[in-house]
């Protein structure tokens, strides 16, 4: 079995194998760039060696006049800052497009992997909590990318390069420049031991904001309908209060990192000042020298304050880098099979299926029935008796606790899930439709289909006379976030618009007129008189006036099929069907 590294860096590391190639010439950049970024001070310590030396300065091995020695290192200078230029230029556009990509193909993965997953894993969390990591989480590793890798990498830089310059120079007091290293090194691992579960809990506070107010924007008219506007503004200040509290914990230990070790900083650079002028006084550490000494200890350890921040981007990014790989590693609990047919049939088979959300409340109980193919049925029982259910197991949106259902013969189980749903039609009660156009929201099941086609679906829905008639812009009429800005009728024919240019062999019709009047139910069961012809239709319903010519009619109760028959033939017995019935006619106010 391969070794799965648990670590958040080491896990994005093997993530992104791909991009290690573009990491390398990032990170060359990224050196190269600080290589010439310390050559100025060595350039000041030539020049004070050529104007102390003159004709015995370290230059004048190979420019003997003074003058001449000047331009030489006016030209060096010219260089090296063209240099330093170029390789800046470099890794900024090598790490942030590095960024960009590494951020749009995670994001795009964990998308990918979200839809894949199981409706119960969406049932157990909040929207926002997921958007937190699809979003927030993201940009925030692509804002370590950004810059948080280079600075790392020019920290490493400058402590290897000064450190060969200076023992190089004069290791007498080179170790003195050298002495806080070890102390600041081990003081930023300290803090980052320290800074990463502070910022585990500010993304999880961050993500707990995004919760709610995901939820308050989608449930706005609710809120505004029961004027509980500043019970809302409090909840949402509650999770935002939250957030800031533990950020300032946060904040609190990341802020004093810089001041500790800038005291450590300057015990460092006093010594090398001090001791290294001593030499210099002495005679026995050359003036120029002594000079690059002061520069570089400052360019040595001064950066090294700035670790702090380093550290508090890298474990922000890395608290969300964590989030988002966790969510990319998880897996559906429903897994597809081999077949894929391309056509079913639609002869469905329920045999002792039994279900349960919560192990404790079963919904369904070892139930059996039988869906002819091309036939027209009908399941119908009280609130609860798991009608939809049944919908969600037929679609593989759950899985039977026992039991097994069959089409064509085959177990949902053995079905491509791909190839199961795009041959099973649904229209329910909630309709959803995208923020976009008409045309836009009917194509959803066939995207290549013609404006033709498009408008004969239409009319089958009984849509086109109001799109073309009521809407402003026809079929390109902006429908709205969740189709917001057309009535809840006009939302249903869209919707059956949609499925019946999708043309599948199996239609489930889930409550599909119980929220509308009674003049858009009429027209609404007018089209879907003619949608169910030819087609395996299965009609989930409360108003029984809308199944009366259903072929068979099974009616649930506790998740048990107590009756079945046509709708003359339940009406006649004095059962279940009878009562429902006469409540839904008038002539019983309840249920006996």
């Amino acid at each position: 079995m391969d070794h799965v590294p648990t670590r958040p860096l080491a896990r994005l590391w093997a993530y992104a194998r791909s991009h290690r190639r573009a990491v390398a010439v990032a990170s060359s950049f990224s050196v190269l760039n600080k290589i010439f970024d310390l050559a100025p001070p060595i350039l000041i310590g030539l020049a004070v060696d050529i104007v102390v030396q003159r004709e015995d300065s370290f230059l004048a091995r190979w420019v003997v006049d003074a003058r001449d020695q000047l331009l030489l290192l006016a030209v060096l200078t010219f260089v090296i800052w063209v240099a330093e230029s170029l390789f800046e230029y470099l890794w900024r556009v090598w790490w942030r497009n590095l960024a960009q990509t590494i951020e749009h193909e995670l994001r795009i993965d964990a998308y990918t992997n979200v839809q894949d997953l199981d409706l119960r894993w969406f049932e157990d969390r909040a929207t926002g909590d997921v958007m937190a990591a699809l979003n927030d989480d993201v940009n925030q590793l692509e804002r370590f990318l950004d810059h948080g890798a280079n600075d790392i990498l020019q920290v490493l830089t400058t402590v290897i390069g000064i450190g060969i310059m200076f023992f190089a120079l004069a290791p007498e007091v080179a170790w003195m420049s050298f002495l806080p290293i070890p102390l600041i090194i081990w003081g930023s691992v300290k803090f980052q031991r320290l800074l990463e579960p502070r910022y585990t809990a500010v993304r999880d506070e961050a993500a707990m904001v995004n919760a709610v107010l995901a939820n308050n924007l989608g449930g706005m008219a609710t809120i505004k309908s029961f004027t509980a506007e500043p019970r809302e503004v409090e909840r949402v200040s509650e999770a935002s209060d939250a957030y800031r509290q533990v950020n300032r914990g946060a904040i609190r230990l990341s802020s004093a990192f810089a001041p500790l070790i800038r005291i450590v900083i300057l015990a460092g650079f006093t010594a090398t000042l001090i001791y290294g002028g001593f030499l210099a006084l002495d005679g026995t550490l050359a003036v120029g020298a002594y000079s690059v000494m002061v520069f570089l200890t400052q360019r040595l350890l001064w950066p090294l304050t700035r670790l702090g921040e380093t550290f508090d981007l890298y474990q922000r990014a890395m608290a969300s880098t964590k989030r988002v790989l966790d969510l990319l590693d998880t897996r559906p609990q429903i897994v597809s099979g081999p077949m894929a047919p391309d056509a079913l049939v639609g002869d469905i088979t329920f045999d002792a299926v039994s279900f349960a959300y919560d192990p404790e409340s079963p919904v369904l109980d070892t139930l059996s029935l039988t869906i002819p193919a091309g036939s027209t049925t009908a399941i119908v029982g009280p609130t609860g008796s798991g009608k939809s259910t049944l919908v969600k197991l037929l679609l593989r949106f759950y899985e039977p606790t026992d039991g097994t259902i069959t089409i064509d013969g085959h177990e949902l189980a053995e079905l491509d899930l791909s190839a199961l749903r795009s041959q099973i039609g649904l229209v329910s009660q909630d309709v959803f439709l995208f923020h976009g156009t008409v045309r836009e929201n009917i194509v959803y099941g066939r995207p290549g289909a013609s404006q033709e086609e498009i408008e004969a679906a239409a009319a089958i829905a009984e849509a086109h006379d109001f799109i073309t008639h009521d809407l402003p812009n026809g079929y390109d009429t902006i429908v709205g976030e969740r189709g917001q800005k057309l009535s809840g009728g006009q939302r249903q024919r869209i919707s059956i618009a949609r499925a019946v240019l999708k043309d599948p062999p199996i239609l489930v019709l889930d409550e599909a007129t119980s929220s509308v009047d009674n003049e858009t139910e009429a027209a609404i069961q007018r089209s879907l008189d003619r949608l169910i012809i030819d087609r395996t239709t299965l009609v989930i319903a409360h108003r029984l006036s809308t199944i009366r010519y259903a072929d068979a009619i099974h009616v649930l109760a506790d998740g048990r099929l107590v009756e079945s028959g046509t709708h003359e033939e339940l009406v006649e017995r004095d059962a279940l069907y009878n009562a429902l019935w006469k409540v839904q006619t008038g002539e019983a106010h309840h249920l006996a």
